[in-house]
């Protein structure tokens, strides 16, 4: 960092009178603060475009609504390929990456850049979410803070966990949900250490929200109708329903995003993706931006506002017409999703996730409903919905439950709540192993859980483990020049090499133990003769999960480290040990 020379004095008066465990907690509030303003700004761009395109100024007619996401995609792209100058990763599969293969760092232009690409791409009818954004927001924030006091790596990614708490405890004015989400989304390992700086990050930038944008909240919901015990098979139903539909979610957005990526000119896909979501917001107007407007109307049990402004509105007491247009809103989201992050917007998941929830929530209730099979209540089943699918496509059930509860003040509907999600993300489960969130990184092997075993092992890199203190020999050398270096050496194993570094093979001690004492074959055998070939050696790319996996089918006590042909260790398996058990101690510190 440029200015990091300005606040150096700062950084030596903090490590000689502020303890890192109240420091943190210091950097916590501020986090929070930045968080919960990163948020404020956020939601105030998208709503200054959209309000500009309402205006005279823009009124053309709804046809433009075709222009419009084109539009809104051009100006997020520009602003990446020509002034950042560097990718924008969407939301928080960014935030994993960083955790995961960055040491917990970010780049500095994430701290703004998403949230004005995400703005063009939203406000513009980008049919997206801005929850993703400012989470990356807040992440880089916590990260560029703990980069700029040399924090550790695990006093960053507590920072991380700070900022991403904070983001959504601000978007949502959620502050607990805050929390469960870094602890389930981010894999924030949780202990009392973390958990205070969780509470301070949350808290803060929930009051923050408040302040500047006032108590009102994303969903207008009252509950009017009790939780039947009768109901529970039906909630039952709806979580298999959330689950399949979070399956068609993941998956097609997948196969969508690889159309995208085949397509090599970016002026190109703007115009293929930005076009394609037009005509599809001009069909059907409520994939227009996030979608809250058509959650709050469904939770009113209001269907036909949803349809008003499109070609099906004189159709609204049509109900098959009504459930087809509603059917069609569930599918079609995801792929209005997809076209939006392929041909370059920036945005989030986490609202599309919950529109395609209520809609179809509200949709089997009604049907049910309308055709005498249960009497539901469509609001309840729209609000429980939202639930299913957030715990499916995002695997968060933990989240979902919270998230809705705590928003929409339906606590008396937890009980629905954890069954829907429950039985959601254990559908889900039975078709995909990672959420939509994880399933890139999972494919790389750069995923990290909250399995410690694995995360710490990935968090150790082959660099940090190799030994260098092996004597290499060359293959035309003599035994007795291979006897002379193994009277300097303290290792029972010999690398060798050719002139230019290349690695050939090794020498173990014990195979030679029976001749190297008898000097009359000194001159007489080579190395080359008596150099063996293990077959199997590791590169610094590998992951320690890989390493061990090579030292399990081997039977090896140690492998050589091999870089595009050149030798340049070994790595062995008490080494390891002894480095999993340091960060396992470190990582474990309460």
């Amino acid at each position: 960092m440029h200015f990091e020379k300005y606040i150096k004095p700062l950084i030596i008066w903090r490590l000689k009178h502020i303890p890192d465990q109240h420091f943190i907690l210091i950097l916590s509030a501020v986090i929070g603060l930045t968080s919960g303003l990163a948020a404020v700004v956020i939601k105030n761009s998208v709503h200054f475009i959209q309000e500009l395109i309402k205006n005279e100024i823009f009124n053309f007619g709804n046809y433009l609504y075709i222009a419009y996401p084109v539009i809104g995609i051009f100006f997020a792209v520009l602003f990446i390929k020509f002034i950042i100058r560097r990718k924008v990763n969407h939301g928080i599969p960014a935030v994993l990456y960083s955790i995961s293969k960055e040491n917990g760092i970010m780049k500095q232009h994430n701290m703004f850049s998403s949230i004005i690409t995400s703005a063009f791409t939203v406000g513009f009818g980008g049919s997206v979410g801005l929850e993703g954004p400012t989470v990356a927001t807040g992440a880089s924030i916590g990260s560029n803070i703990g980069r700029l006091f040399r924090m550790s790596y695990k006093t960053k990614i507590l920072l991380i966990g700070c900022a991403s708490a904070g983001a959504m405890s601000a978007i949502f004015k959620a502050p607990i949900t805050g929390i469960i989400f870094a602890i389930e989304v981010i894999m924030l390992d949780l202990t009392m250490s973390s958990l205070v700086p969780l509470l301070i990050a949350s808290s803060i930038a929930a009051l923050t929200s408040y302040f500047f944008l006032g108590r009102d909240v994303l969903f207008h919901f009252t509950l009017q109708d009790e939780f039947l015990f009768n109901d529970i098979p039906f909630f039952v139903i709806l979580g298999i329903f959330t689950g399949l539909i979070s399956t068609h979610f993941t998956r097609m957005y997948m196969k969508i995003r690889s159309y995208f990526e085949r397509i090599n000119k970016w002026q190109v896909k703007i115009l293929v993706g930005g076009i394609a979501l037009g005509i599809l917001i001009f069909i059907l107007p409520p994939l227009y931006g996030e979608g809250y407007e058509t959650i709050n109307s469904l939770l009113k049990g209001d269907y036909k506002s949803v349809m008003e402004n499109s070609m099906f509105s004189e159709f609204q007491d049509n109900m098959y017409v009504v459930f087809g247009f509603l059917i069609l809103l569930i599918f079609l989201k995801v792929v209005a999703t997809s076209i939006t992050f392929g041909a370059g917007g920036i945005g989030g998941i986490f609202a599309p996730t919950l529109f395609m929830g209520s809609t179809l929530g509200f949709t089997f209730a009604k049907i049910l409903q309308y055709f005498g099979i249960k009497d539901l209540s469509v609001s309840n089943f729209a609000l429980v919905g939202m639930a299913g699918t957030i715990a499916g496509v995002l695997f968060a059930p933990l989240t979902a439950i919270f998230l809705i509860a705590e928003i929409t003040g339906g606590y008396q509907l937890f009980v629905p709540l954890m069954i829907t999600a429950a039985v959601s993300y254990t559908t889900i489960r039975l078709f995909e192993s990672n959420s939509v969130y994880t399933i890139q990184l999972a494919k790389r092997g750069e995923l990290l859980t909250h399995h410690k075993d694995k995360t710490i092992l990935k968090l150790i890199k082959v660099n940090d483990v190799v030994e260098t203190n092996f004597i290499t020999v060359r293959p035309n050398d003599t035994l007795g020049y291979l006897v002379n270096v193994i009277k300097k050496s303290v290792r029972n194993i010999f690398p060798v090499i050719d002139e230019k570094g290349n690695y050939l093979g090794l020498i173990p001690l014990d195979n030679i133990r029976n001749i190297m004492f008898d000097q009359g074959k000194y001159d007489k055998i080579f190395v080359k003769d008596l150099m063996i070939d293990p077959h199997i050696s590791v590169t610094t790319e590998d992951g320690l999960d890989i390493v061990m996996a090579k030292f399990r089918s081997s039977g090896h006590w140690n492998l050589p480290v091999v870089d595009k042909g050149k030798y340049l260790g070994f790595v062995s398996r008490a080494n390891i040990f002894n480095s999993y058990r340091k960060m396992l101690v470190e990582f474990s510190e309460d």
